[in-house]
């Protein structure tokens, strides 16, 4: 297996990050409408909306996680959302993903986390398997939650 290294997204890595975004929008059934400048917008500006981590084999980036901000203010307590995990097909099964995993967790603990939350489809039970190996733990759905939606969206 190729050597592979996780590290920040910078400006040149948006249109590959971009692309897998789509693709997994696809994966998924949605249509994904991110643009380049939207994804610049939230994952580079001065004050990021999210944080994106790139895996590298090659110098070629092959996977993405990004993470979302999360608070119990209650308590006191910053978390992440680990929102996406992408790994690009040619390289599935050769770790890339788990890597991925901990290099949230590791993001997560410089940024004073105390937890972190991910999410799958009820039927992918192999990530399901990844996460649980990864420490993470099975938790209830939450409550009813709802949204409103503004002009755009």
């Amino acid at each position: 297996m190729t050597q592979i290294t996780t590290r920040v997204m910078n400006a040149d890595d948006v249109p590959v990050v971009l692309s897998m975004v789509h693709a997994l929008a696809a994966f998924n059934g949605d249509k994904s409408t991110l643009t380049q400048d939207a994804l610049r917008r939230d994952a580079l500006a001065d004050c990021p909306w999210i944080t994106v981590l790139v895996a590298e084999s090659s110098e070629r980036v092959v996977g993405y996680a990004a993470l979302c901000s999360l608070a119990q203010l209650q308590f006191g307590a910053r978390g992440v959302d680990i929102h996406h995990l992408f790994v690009t097909q040619s390289v599935r099964g050769q770790g890339v993903g788990k890597q991925l995993i901990s290099a949230c967790i590791a993001r997560s603990k410089e940024m004073g986390c105390r937890y972190i939350l991910i999410g799958t489809q009820p039927e992918n039970t192999k990530a399901q398997k990844i996460y649980l190996s990864a420490g993470f733990s099975k938790i209830a759905a939450p409550g009813p939650r709802f949204r409103i939606k503004f002009d755009g969206d």
